[in-house]
């Protein structure tokens, strides 16, 4: 038990100022300390568990005389009960901490996931993608939101607005919503199961998207027309010209083709080999090079410090709208990446090409697991004749849309 001491009233506390314990009475064991520096601070000595404790309460004159009585009261009921009330007060405050660290929102939630995982993806573009579809849909609803406080309605009240109309974009912030959530309940900042989640949850609330209408496909020069628009570009000067008419040739991506470098080509072997990381699917792809494409790498100038092979004046790579000027320019209605569809269409409609082939010269995974585990090869000599014939297509100007180039034929029929 604590010392008994004569019960102070208010006014002779206030005018304690010597340095050192001062017992109060009232409660056993409260003292006014008054520190060498003149600060004054509420004291209870206790006895917990055999030992003598101070267990302090607070600063004087914030804490009056009176609530440091009834907080030392409180105190020793504490005891009586079994409790101590100094580790009482550590795991309270401990549990505040612990609470205070769990309080992120989703845009916080949303960045540091960003942070943590856009070194494993395969370009700059594809976090700006993330970046951007959040804050332009979810953060505006949920930004500020703690991330544990995230639900349907939140979920719902984002995606909803463009779910018919957007459907694409929509999807892909789904997406990365639920992967949002799925990293803040892996660190701690969530319970419960994800709202985002598709399967059995938001596939009963919302519409499929496959039944959503067709995607709108990027606009692409018919079959018939490209071979006229191949000599106009020909016509054209600058790098971006001939950039664009390398990525006709190899039916390749372009930031594929941005992006190539002149340690990625064989010219004597007439092979490119674009890296993983710079493919959409993540895996090296062999491109085979035509005769007119090799003429197209051999006819361009080296940049002195640079390895890429189409720079931009400056140095550096072509930027993304660069070909889509070139075609600007030329008055074309389309885009670049819409040769593709230029291409996939030849093959199908005027040659017998399996179409294996043709998709595989186009880089495409093959949607079948079972077949792409026994897939081993890359058609690779069959596609060489198939670019080859490409090459002779694109070379020609109002070829017949009944010509077909059978397999190892040396012309086109026009």
């Amino acid at each position: 038990m604590g010392r008994k001491a004569d019960e102070l009233g208010a006014l002779e506390v206030s005018r304690l100022d010597k340095p050192g314990m001062h017992f109060v009475g009232g409660v056993a064991g409260l003292a006014l300390q008054v520190l060498p520096t003149g600060g004054r601070t509420w004291v209870l000595r206790v006895t917990i568990g055999g030992k003598r404790r101070d267990m302090g309460l607070g600063g004087f004159p914030d804490v009056k005389l009176a609530g440091a009585r009834e907080a030392a009261r409180e105190a020793r009921k504490l005891i009586r009960e079994g409790v101590d009330p100094i580790e009482a007060a550590r795991a309270a405050a401990s549990a505040l901490r612990a609470s205070r660290a769990k309080n992120v929102t989703f845009e916080e939630a949303a960045k540091a996931y960003i942070a943590a995982h856009e070194a494993g993806w395969r370009n700059e573009k594809h976090g700006q993608q993330w970046a951007n579809t959040l804050k332009a849909y979810a953060y505006p609803v949920i930004g500020s939101l703690m991330v544990r406080d995230v639900d349907l309605t939140h979920v719902l009240k984002i995606l909803e607005p463009i779910w018919t109309t957007k459907n694409e974009t929509a999807s892909r912030l789904r997406g990365r919503i639920e992967q949002v959530l799925d990293w803040a309940t892996a660190r701690g900042y969530r319970n419960g199961l994800n709202p985002a989640r598709w399967r059995g949850h938001l596939d009963k609330l919302l519409a499929r998207p496959s039944k959503l209408g067709r995607v709108e496909h990027h606009r692409a020069i018919a079959v018939s027309d490209v071979g006229a628009f191949m000599v106009k570009l020909r016509e054209a000067e600058g790098m971006g010209a001939r950039a664009l008419e390398f990525a006709i040739l190899t039916a390749a991506r372009s930031g594929e083709v941005r992006g190539a470098t002149w340690s990625e080509i064989d010219l004597g072997a007439a092979v490119w080999v674009v890296p993983g990381d710079r493919m959409k699917a993540g895996r090296e792809h062999r491109v085979a090079l035509s005769g007119a494409a090799v003429s197209v790498l051999k006819a361009l100038p080296r940049m002195a410090g640079t390895d890429i092979v189409f720079p931009a004046p400056r140095g550096g790579m072509l930027s993304d709208m660069t070909l889509t000027a070139v075609m600007r320019r030329m008055k074309v209605d389309g885009v670049p990446h819409g040769f593709r569809s230029t291409f996939r269409d030849w093959a199908a409609e005027r040659t017998n090409y399996p179409r294996d082939v043709a998709e595989m010269a186009l880089a495409h995974t093959i949607g079948d697991k079972v077949e792409a585990a026994y897939r081993r090869g890359d058609l690779f000599e069959k596609r060489k004749r198939m670019m080859a014939d490409w090459a002779k297509f694109l070379s020609k100007v109002d070829v017949s849309s009944d010509g077909v180039i059978p397999i190892g034929t040396k012309a086109v029929k026009v």
